[in-house]
């Protein structure tokens, strides 16, 4: 019997021959690995190539200080910058800060309103100093010390969504944390607060040693904006609201109209995205809720 005659005994059993030579097959088989390798290289120089658009601006330090404990006051020249200062054009936008010989640039958003970069040449930032971060090393630099700047980043606070401001008369603001730091520049930019009839910012921190720009409430409130402190772990003086941000607004509500209602956001993933449940089950417009990212 030859070989090419022979019918296997098994029903079951199943052969099918490929119809391409082995040969072809190693060579397609080569080519499919050649052509994986080559995506995957050029994925990496394409990543590489993308990360190396970042124009990086050399500039020092006008100012480090304590803001609040683990929170700094950072002030950065960017005067020999022009290009840089007047990029900043909305409350809300944010930039990278590198640190020679760290790996990781930290992205900072910026608390100084746009116009003080335009007319003093000066970034001013509220850093949080965590462990091991460059925001740490940050922290420990002192004035004239260098650093780099990536260009201005992010749309902002787009507040032409809630005006004109006689039209949405009530905004509502939520801060926690160095979250406060975009809601300043927000506030010192003007948004027509004192053309409303309700601004409120619910500002949360842990305790009063942790709360930054007190110093700046009463300026704040003339401007038409009632402040809020909460505080999640206040000693026994305190006599305020407790809790977190989104407890205390739901404890207080008073949405007169929704339709009526604009929101800003800036803080922990966890409060921005209750609160934002709170307000739109209240009938807020998702699109009049602002954030930054």
């Amino acid at each position: 019997m030859s070989l090419l005659s022979f019918t296997p005994s098994h029903s079951h059993a199943h052969f099918s021959p490929s119809p391409f030579p082995m040969s072809i097959l190693r060579c397609l088989n080569l080519n499919l690995n050649n052509n994986l390798r080559f995506r995957r290289r050029f994925a990496t120089i394409s990543a590489a190539v993308r990360q190396d658009t970042t124009v990086w601006t050399p500039a020092p330090l006008s100012v480090i200080e304590p803001a609040a404990e683990s929170l700094f006051h950072v002030s950065i020249d960017v005067s020999d910058a022009p290009d840089l200062a007047t990029s900043h054009t909305r409350a809300g936008q944010y930039l990278q800060l590198r640190i020679a010989d760290l790996p990781k640039p930290s992205f900072l958003a910026i608390a100084s309103p746009p116009k003080l970069a335009s007319a003093r040449g000066v970034f001013e930032f509220l850093v949080k100093s965590v462990a091991g971060s460059t925001a740490e090393a940050l922290c420990a630099l002192k004035k004239g010390d260098v650093v780099e700047l990536s260009q201005v980043m992010g749309n902002g606070f787009d507040i032409s969504r809630i005006n004109p401001p006689e039209k949405f008369g009530t905004v509502l603001v939520f801060a926690t944390g160095s979250g406060i730091s975009p809601i300043r520049s927000l506030i010192e930019s003007g948004f027509g607060a004192g053309k409303r009839s309700d601004v409120r910012l619910y500002y949360g921190a842990r305790n009063l040693q942790r709360m930054a720009y007190q110093d700046r409430f009463k300026d704040w409130e003339s401007s038409g904006v009632k402040i809020v402190p909460v505080l999640s772990q206040p000693d026994d003086s305190w006599k305020g609201e407790n809790g977190f941000v989104q407890a205390a607004f739901t404890r207080a509500k008073e949405i007169s109209n929704p339709l009526s209602t604009g929101a800003v956001l800036c803080g922990q993933k966890q409060m921005t995205e209750e609160v934002i449940s709170i307000l739109t089950a209240d009938g807020v417009s998702a699109e009049k809720i602002l954030k930054n990212f």
